[in-house]
């Protein structure tokens, strides 16, 4: 299998459904097999059966396969991708968020890089060649800023966007990085391009096509929730300190 995809889905009745359908309009013209793994993260609504009610239609005629996966409580996106990315199959590995804020078609910029040499491509908003066609709130992308900086900072990178929800690994090395993930929320994006960098993987950031979306399942809206960020931040160097 050439391409897994992985798509973290916490409360998604409403838009899983268009997310798949473009992913599998996409999918259905490549001439390599590939597979969608939907990991339904705790939701409280029917995300799952709505997934499930939707597999014949889904798979009909479609050289794609589809498999769900549905667990209780919610434990976090990080957890819920690190569940996915060890069922995978495929050569190589992407994730994709459910809001389908970057389309599929991106995927080739990654792919490229992977075939090019390197073991992992992160989808960035910040180069200078990306298209952001509706941006955060100037309060939201000023935030996105500040964390950027502090994070560069602590872990000594220089990546200009690393929560962008698009990234690709080749089979192998997303195996070996999200086996050592510890972290479960949605920092453990910089945890896993850490632990890259620690095990010599080559990584690289390509520029995405991305439009933001208001109803985001992840809200960082008061100060209790900014703060868990930075405390989960400044987990990483310590629990991988061996």
């Amino acid at each position: 299998m050439q391409l897994s995809i992985i798509i973290p889905a916490y409360n998604e009745e409403d838009r899983i459904v268009r997310t798949l359908q473009k992913t599998l309009n996409y999918l259905n013209r490549q001439d390599y097999s590939s597979e969608i793994i939907v990991v339904s993260d705790g939701s409280s609504d029917q995300t799952g059966s709505v997934v499930e009610n939707n597999f014949a239609d889904f798979t009909t005629q479609s050289l794609v396969t589809l498999k769900m996966f549905e667990y209780h409580p919610n434990r976090g996106k990080g957890y819920a991708v690190r569940y996915g990315m060890l069922k995978s199959q495929g050569e190589h590995v992407l994730f994709m968020d459910a809001d389908y804020a970057t389309p599929i078609q991106e995927v080739e910029k990654g792919l490229r890089l992977l075939e090019a040499g390197y073991d992992v491509a992160i989808g960035s908003r910040g180069l200078a060649a990306s298209e952001v066609t509706h941006r955060q709130r100037f309060s939201r992308a000023l935030a996105s800023r500040m964390y950027i900086f502090v994070q560069n900072t602590y872990l000594g990178f220089q990546y200009k966007d690393t929560q962008c929800g698009f990234k690709l690994f080749k089979h192998f090395a997303a195996r070996h990085l999200f086996t050592l993930q510890q972290l479960d929320s949605v920092i453990f994006d910089p945890e896993i391009l850490w632990l890259a960098r620690r095990h010599g993987y080559k990584v690289a950031e390509f520029p995405v096509r991305w439009k933001h979306d208001e109803n985001s399942r992840i809200q960082y809206d008061t100060f209790a929730k900014s703060l868990f960020v930075f405390q989960e931040l400044f987990k990483i160097r310590q629990l991988h300190r061996n």
